[in-house]
């Protein structure tokens, strides 16, 4: 038998009390505009938006390019014009053939003088060694996501190999031939994240960092990723959000072999709660979808959103034991492919955890080997 500890503190989520059909729609600023490869469109005052493609289901990133004035790295008393880009694309021969262009019809001859990255994702972090190179441009990110990368970037991976594959084997994932790929995705962050700046400047929580005319203070939040850093210019009313706040689709919360018994649902949910002070004008820049807003709104719906998925779990455990791999089905209504597996199961394990820690599910191991969670009694 193997239980997960109970922790009286964290608590399940309160259901909103307005359903999300009530809450107050999202507003889309600039309707369908959307920046061609290759081009950007100014969103804010010095804020410029691009958009570049990705070879999965997720089909794209927004990037965003701030006007910005730092002091020349050799020259005493020189201040030099030009840009902060915020997060990067992954590292392939398209998203660098964008970014050419980006050179040559946006940054107006001027340099990029920082790289941000949010958060060490491949799509978010990719391509900032090439960057950073090519302009000889400080990364910023924090501790936690630049350590992160580099354990990635030398073969631990949350990806792929053998830890993961017994991971999921013990969460009812045992399908011979489609853990076989997944172990073979030991390479996979490494094939979009080549490389590491060898130094970074650390962003921290509350930190202010001036881009330009714009004052953001770092928000962190958690459950996505290690130390993900979202910007909000309260002064300009606006949030460059990262994957912490989405406009149409949920953020990936999940537990990886790395770290079996954490909760990063409740982590997650947590972070949200930071940032409901925003106004709800506020201009919310999402690293996917379009720019909107209506934060309070968005936030509702996800709390909402992961309830219901809770509320479906606790129910579905009471009269048997279940395994993640068992509630797939549950929680996704669409089919699988392999690769969407991997995250779905991830997921799946990161509503069993909470409703475990917060002593509503009881987690034991069977004689195969396989954890299923059920219905704590009272």
């Amino acid at each position: 038998m193997s239980t997960l500890p109970t922790a009286p503190v964290m608590q399940i989520p309160a259901t909103r009390a307005e359903p999300v059909s009530m809450a107050a729609p999202l507003k889309y600023p600039l309707d369908e505009q959307l920046p061609a490869l290759g081009a950007a469109i100014e969103v804010a005052p010095g804020i410029f938006w691009l958009r570049m493609g990705l070879p999965f289901a997720l089909n794209h990133i927004n990037l965003w390019l701030l006007r910005d004035r730092m002091p020349h790295p050799t020259q005493a008393g020189v201040v030099q014009e030009g840009w902060t880009a915020v997060d990067c694309g992954i590292d392939n021969p398209a998203t660098r053939t964008a970014w050419l262009q980006i050179e040559a019809s946006v940054l107006q001859g001027l340099p990029i003088l920082r790289v941000l990255v949010t958060h060490m994702h491949p799509d978010h972090m990719g391509l900032a060694h090439w960057l950073c190179d090519r302009w000889q441009a400080p990364l910023w990110m924090s501790t936690s996501e630049y350590q992160s990368a580099l354990l990635a970037c030398t073969g631990v991976s949350n990806f792929g190999g053998d830890a993961t594959v017994q991971f999921f084997a013990a969460h009812g994932w045992n399908k011979a031939e489609e853990l076989a790929v997944v172990k073979s995705r030991v390479g996979y962050y490494t094939s979009m994240v080549p490389q590491v700046p060898r130094s970074y400047v650390r962003l921290m929580a509350g930190a202010s960092v001036q881009i330009g005319e714009h004052a953001f203070e770092c928000i962190s939040g958690f459950g996505h990723s290690p130390e993900h850093m979202a910007l909000h210019d309260a002064q300009h009313g606006v949030l460059i959000s990262g994957d912490m706040l989405l406009p149409s689709i949920s953020t990936n919360v999940s537990v990886y072999a790395m770290e079996p018994d954490s909760n990063p649902l409740q982590l997650f949910l947590d972070s949200l709660d930071k940032m409901a002070h925003l106004p709800d004008d506020t201009l919310v820049l999402p690293s996917h979808g379009r720019p909107f807003k209506g934060a309070a709104a968005r936030m509702a719906q996800l709390h909402t959103h992961h309830q219901e998925r809770l509320d479906e779990l606790l129910a579905a455990c009471s009269p048997q034991a279940l395994s993640a791999h068992d509630v797939l089905p549950l929680i996704f209504k669409r089919a699988l492919d392999v690769h969407q597996t991997t995250f779905a199961m991830g997921e799946a394990v990161a509503h069993l955890n909470l409703l475990c820690l917060a002593g509503r599910l009881l987690r034991q191991r069977g004689t195969d080997g396989i954890y299923r969670f059920s219905t704590a009694q009272s």
